[in-house]
Parts: C-alpha cells; sequence; structure tokens
C-alpha cells in the first residue's frame, strides 16, 4: 500500500516537472541577465515562484468550480484554448531561439507575473493539471506534488546564469532553446487533442 502511494506521489511530481519545465526557465533568465543585475533577478526569481504556487493552488482548490459555475467553461475548452496558447510560445521559442521578449524599460514589478509567473511557471498546462490532476492523484499529492516541482524550478532560476554559462560555452544553449521549443509545441497540440477528445467523449455521452 506505501509502495503504492509513493508511486501515486512520484508520478504526479514528474507530470509536474515535465509540465513546470525548470530548462525553459534558465533560458528565460539567461534572456534578462542583460537588463537586471543578480540580485533582482533572484528576486524576480523568488517573487514570481511564490505567484505561481499561490495560482496552482487556487485552481487546484477551486478551479472546476469556477469553470463550470462562474464562467460556465468545461475542462476540455480550456485545454483547447490553453494548448492553443502553448504551441504558439513552442513555435515562438523554435523559430526565434527566445521564449521571451521585454522592453528595455520594463521593471521587476511589470515581468514577475506576467509573464513569468503566468504563463512562464504556472502556464495553461500547468493550471489544467492543477485542476484536473486531483480526480487522479488526491488533492494531497497533487498539492505536495506543485510544490515539490516549483522548487526544483526556483533552484533552476536561482542558478540559470550559472548554468546558462556553460550551456553558452559549449554553444548548447541556443539549439536547446530550439528543441524545448519544439516539445512545448508538441505539448500543446497534445493538449488541444485531449480537449477535442472530452469534446467528443461529452457529446457522445449526452
Amino acid at each position: 500500500m506505501l509502495a503504492f502511494k509513493v508511486k501515486l506521489l512520484l508520478s504526479c511530481f514528474v507530470a509536474f516537472v515535465a509540465l513546470v519545465n525548470p530548462i525553459q526557465k534558465v533560458f528565460i533568465i539567461t534572456t534578462l541577465q542583460s537588463q537586471f543585475s543578480p540580485k533582482e533577478l533572484r528576486l524576480i526569481a523568488i517573487k514570481s515562484t511564490i505567484t505561481a504556487l499561490i495560482i496552482l493552488i487556487f485552481f487546484l482548490l477551486v478551479g472546476e468550480v469556477v469553470f463550470s459555475y462562474a464562467f460556465h467553461i468545461e475542462i476540455y475548452a480550456f485545454q483547447v484554448t490553453c494548448g492553443a496558447v502553448l504551441f504558439y510560445n513552442g513555435i515562438s521559442g523554435l523559430q526565434k531561439g527566445d521564449f521571451l521578449n521585454v522592453d528595455k524599460n520594463v521593471t521587476i514589478k511589470d515581468i514577475t507575473v506576467v509573464p513569468i509567473a503566468i504563463p512562464m511557471i504556472a502556464g495553461p498546462a500547468t493550471i489544467t493539471a492543477a485542476v484536473t490532476l486531483p480526480a487522479d492523484y488526491g488533492h494531497t499529492n497533487t498539492i505536495v506534488s506543485i510544490v515539490a516541482a516549483l522548487a526544483i524550478n526556483l533552484v533552476f532560476m536561482l542558478y540559470a546564469r550559472s548554468i546558462g554559462g556553460l550551456l553558452s560555452r559549449f554553444n548548447f544553449l541556443n539549439p536547446l532553446i530550439r528543441i524545448f521549443g519544439l516539445i512545448v509545441a508538441t505539448i500543446g497540440v497534445q493538449m488541444v487533442f485531449n480537449g477535442l477528445m472530452g469534446f467528443i467523449n461529452a457529446v457522445t455521452n449526452s
């Protein structure tokens, strides 16, 4: 029984780590390091992580109620829309070699919530997972997985300059950005397919 619970927790945790995508944050922080000091980048990392955690826990607890009753939105509609957004972000990374373009006059306050916390950390796929995975893994496992995944993501963000410098030294940074762009775009397509299947199932069973 204990092994089964640990397996559920690990499965949920791995899913969130993949969706949060800590490696992507290395690319984002590396992009920002020409505009912000190391102290400012640490502040961005910590504040955006806390904001993302609050958002994900909120959606985990009341997301389905908000969607179904407040806005009359079905989960599959949210999946299709968010999948399209994720696909666009992935294609941008694949074609342009970066996931984030910011104005030179942008401030920490401007980018901490949007676009760093949302959608770069608490993105469409992650929010959808926070709403839907408790049904499969339970609320406790899902909350623990979210906290652990964001903790790992924070570590990558705090040490992004060192990791990015190492990757740049071996000319790995730009190819990896494009590879992850392809992966993100593919995840977006899969989300669209999942949403469409949910819609078809809902229509078939009604």
